[in-house]
């Protein structure tokens, strides 16, 4: 019997539910719906992550060397830092509301962890002879999600310093490995049919940005919001020239890069929707709450049929980490 490989990405569902939630709690704090439906998003979120963590632990508990395989592979081990940015995320948005000390607790535990696991995958990619046709937009995770994440979640529990020195790691990692990434991209062959779902991370640095950027500054539009804007209105139109690639994709855990990349960015339009409040402004706003709740809707429903089915996780081999995610 064929054993099942869970991968690392399994974690970018609680991830994006996190991310969904967080968008309908924008709207909720602008008065524009219930905040409970965020929070309630957030509940369902850690209730995945923790499904995810047991997944995942199973998985690599039942076979000699699969955590390190995952840990070592060029390919998989950004998504490996989900597992810890992720419920940083949860605690920030659905724990410190309640419970301030102990949401406050929890993020610094996992920020630690995140900037010490980003720093150790960086440290290998630096040691290890690296394929450049091996990167993918995925190498954001560890450092620029993760030092965005952090600011966001340590601006929410009151420690600005600490917030700002989050927001100066992620941007510097985004800078730096935005020009690899880019220029893979644009010079070396397309990315292999399972990775091809990553290109939609390339929306998320501006609108992580943004985000930790709102949290920071409370919610302001200045000239940093506004450049950060201009960044993110352009790799949008980006990704509307790749849809024809990703119609034909079949679904996939990967599918779910999609998820928390686009409820950033709708994140970010709300915060702009509320602050210039245009003709018609509670249209827009609703318009977009509806557009991201359909399209993680969509996944999230089609991951259930799929594992109701036994599609959801393939099966493991030698080589399966080379190939996906």
């Amino acid at each position: 019997m064929a054993v099942r490989r869970v991968p690392p990405n399994v974690f970018s569902m609680a991830f994006g539910l996190a991310g969904l939630g967080g968008t309908w709690v924008a709207a909720g704090q602008a008065g524009h719906v219930p905040v409970i439906v965020g929070r309630a998003l957030i509940g369902l979120a850690s209730v995945v992550w923790l499904v995810s963590v047991g997944w995942y632990l199973r998985y690599v508990c039942g076979g000699r060397g699969r955590l390190r395989a995952d840990l070592e592979d060029p390919v998989a081990s950004p998504f490996t830092s989900l597992a810890l940015i992720t419920p940083m995320l949860l605690a920030a948005q659905g724990l410190a509301p309640y419970s301030p000390m102990a949401g406050k607790v929890l993020v610094d535990v996992f920020l630690v962890l995140t900037v010490l696991f980003g720093g150790w995958l960086t440290g290998q990619w630096v040691c290890r002879d690296m394929e450049l046709d091996r990167m993918h937009p995925g190498y954001y995770l560890p450092t620029v999600a993760g030092g965005l994440v952090s600011c966001a979640s340590a601006a929410r529990v009151g420690q600005t310093r600490l917030a700002e020195v989050m927001f100066g790691l992620g941007v510097i990692c985004w800078f730096i490995l935005g020009s690899m990434i880019t220029g893979r991209l644009f010079h070396r062959p397309r990315l292999p049919a399972p990775l091809l779902p990553t290109m939609t991370i390339e929306v998320a640095p501006a609108a992580i940005a943004s985000v930790a950027y709102f949290a920071l500054d409370k919610g302001r539009v200045d000239f940093i919001a506004a450049a950060l804007a201009g960044y993110l209105l352009l790799t949008v139109i980006v990704q509307l020239r790749l849809v024809p690639l990703y119609a034909r994709l079949r679904f996939t855990v990967a599918t779910w890069a999609f998820t928390f990349s686009w409820a950033v960015v709708a994140t970010t339009t709300l915060h702009w929707i509320d602050d210039g409040k245009p003709a018609g402004h509670l249209v827009y706003t609703y318009l977009v709450l509806a557009a991201i709740t359909i399209l993680i809707g969509g996944i999230a429903a089609r991951t259930v049929l799929a594992l109701a089915r036994g599609e959801l996780f393939p099966p493991s081999s030698p080589t399966s980490g080379a190939h996906s995610p």
